[in-house]
């Protein structure tokens, strides 16, 4: 099953940013009317950044397009400045001419948590489903917060963060320190992410290397929820040299 991925090799995170944005503006120009399913995180902001100036150019207008994001903290409503929301506004939303009722981000201020995630998934059923959906990788091979164990046919739900997770995430980059990281998120499925008609992974930095070489090389299996992917018949994962340094040597 290993293989079926598609890779392709950037010199740098600046080349990555810049080939996924202009793979992303083509899907657009062929369908105005996109969904675009999205990601948070360092890695993607560069590709924001780049799809903001494609925008302002003309050649990748948001107007039509709906958008879905991953994930977001539980206990964080949309106006805190580490949301996933406030991110999405501040990185790409507030950029571009997408209608703000097209951008569906999960609530992480819900009432009842499974009933959020529920009209979630309905949302994105009412819409024909993901055209698109951008993914980033975590060190240890998790995609959205689908975490190490978390199933192939895995569903939007409530979930724990591992503390490598919780970590990675209390670096200065986004929370101080590991006390102020939410402890719960809701995450889009493994199961919902794969029902997307195409998935653009990236992955930049010697860090992710060993995860991506598991992600590509490695066996179909729960242990890192990237390689749920291989099996999916249009996905491609856009990375770094230096994220590529481990593929092919397993």
């Amino acid at each position: 099953m290993a293989g079926s991925v598609k890779v392709k090799v950037c010199k740098d995170a600046g080349d990555v940013a810049v080939q996924a944005a202009q793979m992303i503006a083509k899907a657009i120009k062929a369908n105005p009317r996109i969904v675009l399913g999205l990601a948070t995180g360092s890695t993607p902001e560069g590709t924001y950044a780049e799809l903001a100036k494609l925008n302002k150019a003309k050649q990748a207008p948001f107007a039509g397009v709906t958008t879905f994001n991953l994930d977001e903290y539980w206990g964080l409503d949309g106006d805190h400045d580490q949301s996933y929301r406030h991110f999405m506004n501040t990185r790409l939303f507030d950029k571009v001419d997408v209608r703000p009722w097209n951008t569906h981000v999960l609530d992480g201020t819900a009432d009842n948590p499974m009933l959020e995630c529920q009209a979630f998934e309905t949302k994105i059923l009412a819409v024909g489903g993901v055209d698109l959906w951008l993914l980033g990788i975590g060190g240890n091979g998790h995609v959205a917060f689908n975490e190490p164990g978390s199933s192939v046919d895995s569903r939007t739900r409530l979930v724990s963060l591992t503390q490598e997770t919780i970590d990675a995430n209390s670096d200065g980059r986004f929370f101080k320190k590991a006390s102020d990281v939410p402890r719960c998120a809701l995450s889009a499925g493994i199961g919902t992410i794969r029902e997307a008609r195409s998935i653009l992974l990236l992955a930049t930095g010697e860090k992710k290397a060993r995860a991506v070489a598991d992600a590509v090389d490695g066996p179909f299996t729960p242990d890192c929820p990237a390689s749920l992917l291989q099996d999916h018949p249009n996905c491609t994962f856009i990375v770094d040299k230096a994220a590529a340094s481990l593929l092919g040597k397993k």
